[in-house]
């Protein structure tokens, strides 16, 4: 119940520190408005290509194909695997169809909370933490990262063997 009153409440209070500081409320949040249309069009480009590189990859089989040899992963797995470091909406979008077909409560449903839960959008944060701080070389943080993905793409499958 909180949480239908949080948003209101902070709208609430930024409006009324706002007056309380004096600040024309209407040309601030034109202003914010037209910087944030800006930077959606400088980023446009680049979401539509991930965008589409991911649904390829979800809605073909090549993945299924290449990765057919390995036995222990099913093939279900395979684009949440790929997604995950890339992006977390299409993570989801890949968790959220593993749970219409199989159940959450089942193996592969189960094994993809698993990988959600424990993996992150490595490609995703490196890129906005150190490209907002400009820090152009990233030295060994984005192979920590996928390391880091791959540890818990392991444990995942550990975890789950366990349960199941």
């Amino acid at each position: 119940m909180i949480s239908n009153y949080i948003m209101p409440l902070i709208v609430l209070f930024v409006l009324f520190y706002a007056i309380l500081k004096k600040v024309d409320i209407y040309d601030t949040f034109i202003d914010g408005a037209k910087e944030s249309f800006e930077i959606v069009l400088k980023i446009f480009p680049s979401l539509l290509a991930m965008v589409l590189a991911v649904n390829i990859f979800i809605k073909s089989n090549i993945i299924a194909n290449l990765f057919g040899f390995i036995n222990f992963i099913p093939s279900e797995i395979l684009p949440m695997i790929l997604t995950r470091p890339i992006s977390g909406t299409s993570s989801l979008a890949v968790l959220t169809n593993i749970y219409k077909t199989f159940s959450p409560d089942g193996y592969i449903g189960t094994l993809a909370s698993f990988i959600q839960g424990g993996t992150d959008t490595t490609f995703y944060v490196i890129t906005l933490y150190f490209g907002s701080i400009g820090i152009k070389k990233i030295k060994y943080a984005l192979w920590a990262g996928l390391f880091a993905d791959i540890l818990a793409i392991i444990l995942s499958f550990i975890m789950t063997s366990y349960l199941f």
